[in-house]
């Protein structure tokens, strides 16, 4: 009897985790997903209130939307470029800090480290005018430089690859590679990328999410308009062209979001295998 009413409890138990899981989905679903219809219909539809059915008016927001200054292509490609680049150099550059500073013992690795942690507290706006006269007077502005290559120095990435690698990395394998003649960059590549594979997956979800959406830094370093990212094309609907083409917006919006939703599932799986690693006890 006792043993019926454990199975029982077990399930009742069970049933209200996957209906609490399936309602906070669902939650964090929604706002995309009326995002996405709201493209579908016109501006008096969505002036009329919510709805989360589609409608019919999908190519006429399309045709609005690429009649007059906004050209998607080319603000998706030229956001491609930079998070994509951005992306690889944040992962790779931050893989390779974080093996440095984990395998070799040197007198200032804790102080370089604490010095790393010190850099992530201090906001992009804080250093935003320098930066841009720095940039200014090296002739990077309109370039798509200045949003790439900082992103080789990127402090959160840093701590969260050096917390995987003390958790997962042991030495003796690095200490065989250089027995058996492997040069240390031959080692990171061959060896220690595949082991921080699901690390850089979830932070190259983050960096790539991070620098598609960035809107601050492009805004103030790109005034040519053929070099403008998505997330500036879509700041600008809100203009005297578009004021009143809700439809428009919310395209160019979904647009926006869709690439990143594409990142996601490619990656997802090196995340699910990294917390089932993670899961493993020996």
């Amino acid at each position: 009897m006792a043993r019926t009413e454990s199975i029982t409890a077990r399930r009742i138990n069970k049933t209200i985790i996957y209906v609490v899981c399936i309602v906070l989905a669902l939650l964090s679903i929604l706002p995309f997903w009326i995002m996405f219809v709201n493209a579908t219909r016109s501006t008096p539809e969505i002036q009329r209130g919510l709805s989360l059915l589609p409608s019919s008016h999908l190519m006429t927001n399309w045709h609005v939307l690429t009649s007059k200054s906004f050209d998607p292509l080319k603000g998706f490609l030229n956001s491609l470029i930079v998070s994509g680049f951005s992306t690889i150099c944040a992962v790779y550059f931050s893989s390779l800090t974080a093996y440095g500073l984990v395998v070799y013992n040197w007198k200032l690795r804790q102080p370089f480290f604490t010095f790393i942690m010190c850099v992530m507290m201090i906001p992009a706006q804080a250093s935003a005018i320098g930066f841009y006269q720095f940039m200014y007077h090296m002739h990077w502005t309109n370039n798509f430089l200045p949003l790439i290559l900082p992103a080789i120095a990127s402090p959160a990435i840093v701590f969260f690859m050096r917390q995987y690698l003390l958790a997962t990395l042991s030495l003796e394998i690095v200490e065989a590679s250089r027995i058996d003649g492997s040069g240390e960059f031959a080692t990171f590549n061959r060896i220690i990328l595949p082991i921080m594979m699901p690390a850089i997956a979830t932070q190259a979800i983050f960096a790539f999410v991070a620098s598609w959406n960035n809107l601050f830094m492009p805004l103030i370093l790109l005034t040519d308009k053929a070099k403008y990212t998505l997330p500036i094309m879509v700041s600008l609907l809100r203009g005297d062209i578009y004021k009143t083409e809700f439809g428009s917006i919310y395209m160019g919006l979904s647009l926006t979001a869709l690439p990143l939703f594409v990142i996601y599932f490619l990656l997802s799986r090196y995340i699910i295998a990294g917390v089932a690693l993670g899961g493993v006890k020996e």
